[in-house]
């Protein structure tokens, strides 16, 4: 493999994939034994892959320049191009389906490949192609315009990450302009995307009532291949985490306002956690990177071989600049079994956080590529994925030291895991949010901010604009990418932390009984269903009643050690 820099795009030749895809399901149709059905689906996924890399490979250079025509319009060429592939990849599946040799397939691949085949064969409809493009195009319009978002602050230009870097000054007048900027900001465009989410959600809707369901939240639900759970189980979740996490969060927050001298944390004091500034990471990326490097050396021989694959290959993009979308990301090369690792760096612990969360995404797509034949098992459900990310940012405690200096080690470590609790009743109120949305699409922009207002002062009690109008008036809800881009996708964070947590507490106990226990899920990919997959790494399931209070306890109590 070349460096990422020397990738040479080629656009898919649709048509003539479309044409091969069509011998392929027409072999399949008429396979006379199983060996003759699997050869056929081994060149589907041959395709397939190779079509998809060049996909990806879009996609991620236009996210590092959304201002390039080019890759923007190449991006907008393929989706619709794929969605036009939705007859004959539906032949494909109806040929699995319906073959005698289906529980041979089964057999070798495991009964979630027919799940997930059984649930795109009720999401795939060929009207919902038109739908599905212009859901696209919303979607990269929303990518776009909050990239091209900045304003200048302090003599610089900022975009929405340079502010909150601001929002960790130890000057607090700096900490609140920095944050009505940013308000602003989201305020200047907010009436573009109160227009982009109606009509998401209502094409949304449409799609949902196309398929005869109920509701979004049903597809919505079967396009994240939820199997084995649903709203009601979600819904005790959020339960749990709002009488157990909430008033633990509250009472960080009571400590946090006492520790920077505050008679009460603003929403611009959140991320400033101690009165003489935040542990902030040694250096930029040069410096960060090597530690990493090292780091994931020591940690495992896995980990050290995964390590220079990344660096040899230079599947990482870390630094902020204007035009460049935003936030962090792990996508996958198929093709080349290469993770590709996008990021933000502003200088602040977030810069730590990517190169272990994403990187976690990545070792696990690194390693699963090579354990597992097809792509449809080497990634599992978001709510899995992202143990794979979270657990690495626990392991990477030891390193601590190395990426911050020995002096900011406690302060580093507390922040991390004050955040990584903190953050979940936030996750809660995304979740709960977009159940309503669903339950209610025709509700007005006005009717969201206030539903999003009132979810807030539920789980997050402690939350306050010092009234900032925007913000006080329910707009926060609106810097949520996935909100817009992957709906029902946050709720997964959460469950994801709770196992985290408890593999963190293993780790307390046995830190090479929760690495194999790690290293088994990351190896097994998606080729189980969710409780299944939890069982390989002998974790709980979050939804049973008591499991959040298990999970999260020993993190409450150690918190409470530190004194700060």
């Amino acid at each position: 493999m070349e460096k990422f820099s020397q990738l040479k795009y080629v656009r898919p030749d649709m048509e003539a994939l479309r044409a091969e895809l069509e011998k392929c399901a027409a072999a399949m149709e008429g396979a006379e034994s199983y060996a003759q059905l699997r050869e056929a689906y081994m060149e589907v996924e041959e395709l397939r892959r190779n079509a998809f890399t060049m996909g990806s490979l879009a996609r991620i250079r236009h996210t590092l320049d959304t201002t390039d025509e080019f890759y923007a319009n190449e991006t907008l060429s393929i989706s619709r191009a794929f969605a036009q592939l939705m007859p004959v990849n539906k032949r494909i599946n109806r040929a699995i389906l319906n073959s005698p040799f289906r529980g041979d397939m089964s057999a070798e691949f495991g009964p979630i490949l027919i799940a997930r085949l059984e649930a795109d064969e009720r999401m795939n409809d060929e009207r919902l192609i038109p739908l599905t493009i212009e859901q696209s195009e919303l979607t990269q319009a929303y990518s776009r315009a909050a990239a091209a978002c900045q304003t200048e602050f302090m003599g610089e230009k900022c975009n929405f990450y340079g502010l909150l870097k601001h929002m960790q000054n130890p000057d607090r007048d700096i900490r609140k302009r920095a944050f009505e900027a940013w308000a602003n900001l989201y305020d200047s465009v907010s009436a573009d995307l109160d227009k982009q989410y109606d009509r998401l959600v209502e094409l949304r809707v449409q799609m949902a009532q196309m398929l005869g369901m109920d509701n979004y939240t049903q597809l919505g639900y079967l396009r994240m291949n939820r199997f084995d759970y649903g709203p009601e189980e979600v819904a005790k979740f959020r339960k749990q985490v709002l009488e157990v996490v909430t008033p633990a969060v509250a009472e960080l927050r009571r400590r946090q306002a006492k520790r920077i001298g505050v008679d009460k944390v603003k929403f611009y004091d959140e991320t400033f956690m101690f009165a003489d500034g935040n542990a902030a990471p040694i250096g930029g990326k040069d410096v960060l990177l090597p530690i990493a490097a090292r780091m994931y050396h020591e940690m495992s021989p896995e980990t050290g071989e995964f390590i220079d694959f990344m660096v040899d290959h230079e599947l990482f993009d870390l630094d902020t600049r204007p035009g460049k979308h935003l936030g962090g990301y792990c996508s996958q090369l198929a093709a080349y079994k290469a993770p590709f690792i996008f990021s933000n760096f502003n200088g602040t612990s977030g810069d730590v956080d990517v190169l272990t969360h994403e990187a976690g995404h990545a070792f696990e797509g690194y390693t699963a590529t090579r354990c597992l034949p097809i792509s449809a098992l080497q990634h599992s459900t978001s709510e899995i994925n992202e143990i794979h990310s979270m657990a690495m940012e626990h392991f990477a405690y030891p390193w601590m030291k190395d990426f911050y200096g020995e002096e900011n080690v406690a302060k580093a470590k507390y922040a991390h895991l004050a955040d990584a609790l903190s953050v979940m009743p936030y996750m809660m109120c995304v979740d709960e949010f977009q159940h309503r949305v669903y339950a209610n699409p025709t509700m007005s922009a006005t009717e969201r901010r206030h539903t999003w207002r009132e979810l807030e002062k539920l789980y997050m009690p402690w939350r306050d604009y010092d009234g900032n109008e925007f913000c006080e008036g329910g707009g926060f809800w609106m810097q949520k990418q996935h909100i817009f881009l992957y709906p029902f996708y946050y709720i997964d964070y959460a469950l994801a932390q709770t196992c985290a947590f408890e593999l963190y507490g293993r780790m307390k106990t046995d830190k090479d009984a929760a690495w194999q226990d790690y290293l088994r899920l990351c190896r097994a990919g998606g080729s189980k269903g969710y409780f299944e997959l939890l069982k390989v790494a002998r974790l709980s399931n979050p939804f049973e009643e008591g499991s959040v209070e298990r999970a999260v306890r020993h993190v409450i109590d150690e918190l409470a050690t530190y004194g700060f």
